[in-house]
């Protein structure tokens, strides 16, 4: 393609807001990991009081090496802490970023229900959608539910 064919072609954003989109969803991507982990050990101390890295890895279906692997970035991201043989706990930033996880996840879902999505697969799908919405996107999404 010649660079007057790029030019014409009004779709093709500019390699700045792509390179810059496509560096926005990396982050999210890696920013999910740790969602998920914490928002997991979160219902699991609320749910059976304890979150064993063995239960946090069946129920993310990973190994139990990648699990260990995923807590310790956490703890060195100051999210969690362990005791030996007595599983993983989070910190008062933890619970803080499981809780804003757990009202994006609501929130998602609630619109895709409000859309006409089935309850089943807005869950299934919130939980991609949650991780990659921006704030903006957020409080349109809250407007839009206020106004119903």
């Amino acid at each position: 393609m010649t660079k007057l064919e790029r030019a014409e072609r009004p779709d093709m954003p500019t390699e700045a807001a792509q390179a810059h989109r496509f560096g926005k969803a990396r982050s999210a991507q890696s920013a999910a990991l740790l969602e998920d982990y914490v928002e997991l050990i979160s219902d699991l101390m609320a749910s059976v009081g304890e979150a064993r890295p063995t239960d946090v890895a069946r129920r993310l279906g990973v190994s139990h090496a990648t699990a260990i692997k995923t807590i310790s970035r956490l703890k060195r991201e100051g999210l969690a802490t362990s005791r030996p043989y007595r599983g993983v706990f989070l910190t008062d930033d933890g619970e803080a970023l499981a809780e804003r996880v757990r009202k994006r996840h609501r929130l998602v879902v609630d619109l895709l229900v409000a859309v006409g999505v089935p309850g089943d697969c807005a869950e299934a799908d919130a939980e991609g959608i949650e991780h990659h919405v921006s704030d903006v996107a957020l409080a349109a999404f809250r407007d839009f539910l206020a106004r119903r």
